[in-house]
């Protein structure tokens, strides 16, 4: 094994041991996925509720509680990998630090860090859509699971942000929490009167939401809204990797400076030789 594929595969495998042993999100994913989406099944009455699906084109009348399921799902999601992320990048903060300090390349970490985000938002993302299935049958459910994942993805990139730039857990919790709560719930036609304003489209999960409920009760595939969404994905993960990079570079410069300044102090102190 090559020296740069080890240095990958041991941050790799870092990262995934540290998400495996937070059991908070472990729960989280056994317990509130299936639990809000049978719920929303459950609880919603089953009339149709119209809506006009731009993605497509079409005027569509699906069941409320399916809709209202495919809805859970989306925020079911993005709320547990957001949260999943922000915990790691919170917590390992500190220790990425000192990796980069003692020479560990950069490149290596942040692929590390992609391919963790990468796996984890596949297997809640997968997760998610086979729990959906159990109670009806999406037109399209492998689209309904990219578009699930491509959400996780951004929402675990969100993650990364607010766990780099923000001091307290609690602020980084909220954040989230009103992030997607007003991201997935002002699309849905059953608790937004404003689900068919032009101003939706700005929202982070708009693609995923055009796309998830695309694949739930139309034909039509609709790959131009993944691609939105992952457009989406591609702008917090930039952002997210430039928060690194200045964390990392000013430790670097932090250390230099400190290292010269110490180098310099006993000339600079040293007594003047007496006459």
């Amino acid at each position: 094994m090559s020296r740069r594929l080890k240095l990958y595969t041991t941050a790799a495998r870092y990262d995934l041991v540290e998400h495996s042993r937070n059991r908070f999100a472990m729960l989280l994913i056994a317990l509130y996925i299936p639990l809000w989406i049978s719920l929303a099944y459950v609880a919603i009455p089953d009339r149709a509720a119209p809506l006009h699906l731009r993605s497509t084109g079409q005027h569509l009348a699906p069941a409320g509680n399916e809709l209202t399921q495919i809805t859970g799902a989306i925020n079911a999601v993005t709320l547990i990998t957001g949260f999943m992320m922000f915990a790691a990048t919170f917590t390992g903060h500190r220790f990425d630090r000192r990796l980069a300090m003692a020479g560990y390349p950069r490149v290596h970490l942040i692929a590390a860090k992609a391919t963790s985000l990468t796996l984890t938002s596949a297997f809640i993302a997968a997760y998610a859509a086979a729990v959906t299935c159990l109670s009806w049958t999406p037109k399209q459910p492998l689209q309904l699971a990219a578009a699930l994942f491509c959400a996780a993805m951004t929402y675990g990139a969100i993650g990364v942000i607010l766990g780099s730039v923000l001091r307290r857990e609690v602020e980084g919790m909220f954040a989230l929490i009103m992030i997607s709560v007003i991201d997935v719930l002002l699309p849905n036609p059953l608790w937004s009167s404003g689900a068919d304003s032009s101003l939706i489209r700005f929202l982070p999960s708009y693609g995923t939401s055009q796309a998830a409920t695309a694949a739930g009760f139309s034909t039509t595939p609709t790959p131009g809204h993944l691609a939105i969404e992952l457009m989406w994905f591609t702008g917090a993960a930039l952002l997210a990797l430039l928060t690194f990079h200045r964390r990392t570079r000013n430790v670097h410069h932090k250390e230099q400076r400190a290292a010269l300044s110490w180098r310099w102090r006993p000339t600079s102190t040293m007594a003047a030789p007496r006459k």
